[in-house]
């Protein structure tokens, strides 16, 4: 845990094709976190639209950023172009260097995979996408949220697909402010979902849903792979 009279700078990226519930709902959270700015950052100050049409509007540039203490990456389909923007990558790369927390959510962990910054983490992403995290050096972790330390007290949290972005930034909080402040984040969001059906993973869904999901998404599916594999064999971490 931080000291609380610590401020912490707590940043998200925003970029075009973003799956806007990846950066909501961790904002929910971190926005919450005592004694912290918090606000996000795209490569321009205009709006971007997430995946579904949604506007949304940056508080900053890349460029103005402060040094972040808390660097949040969402994802969605935009991902796969984002993996192929040096200049992006090059200022997470920054960031992420002297950030004491990263969180990544859903495929916003390829994006890190594509930064060079996965080698020999535990991480989890997307169902559909976690099949691609060992060829950026990943150890795949198959939960809803995984946590990993490096030696010198740097901590990632890695949130599967979507809404667990939530759980992930609830369990950041914890890290940052301790048990009690992530505890009383939730409540006053009153998180304590029931969904009312078992079909969120493909481990508890039926057959025929996940092979209708998985045959909808087959074509973006199919590309980012293909983009994965050339990113991480140009990186030389993954030979075809």
């Amino acid at each position: 845990m931080i000291p609380p009279d610590t401020h912490l700078q707590i940043g998200s990226l925003l970029f075009d094709g973003l799956d806007q519930i990846d950066l909501t709902g961790p904002f929910e959270v971190l926005s919450r976190v005592p004694n912290s700015t918090y606000r996000v950052y795209a490569p321009r100050l205009e709006p971007v639209r997430d995946v579904r049409g949604l506007r949304i509007l940056p508080d900053a540039t890349l460029a103005e950023a402060p040094r972040l203490d808390v660097l949040h990456v969402p994802g969605g389909q935009g991902q796969e172009a984002l993996m192929r923007d040096a200049a992006v990558l090059g200022w997470i790369r920054d960031q992420a260097a002297g950030a004491g927390h990263v969180l990544s959510v859903c495929t916003g962990a390829l994006v890190l995979g594509a930064a060079g910054l996965l080698v020999g983490r535990r991480a989890t992403t997307f169902w559909n996408a976690f099949h691609l995290l060992p060829l950026f050096g990943a150890k795949p972790v198959d939960e809803r949220v995984v946590i990993d330390r490096d030696a010198d007290g740097r901590t990632w949290v890695f949130a599967a697909g979507v809404t667990a972005g939530i759980d992930g930034a609830l369990r950041l909080a914890a890290e940052l402010r301790g048990d009690e402040a992530a505890q009383a984040i939730q409540l006053g969001m009153q998180y304590a979902p029931e969904p009312p059906f078992d079909s969120g993973t493909p481990r508890t869904a039926p057959p025929a849903i996940v092979a209708r999901a998985r045959s909808a998404a087959a074509d973006i599916t199919a590309r980012r792979e293909a983009t994965a594999r050339a990113i991480a064999a140009e990186l030389g971490i993954h030979t075809l």
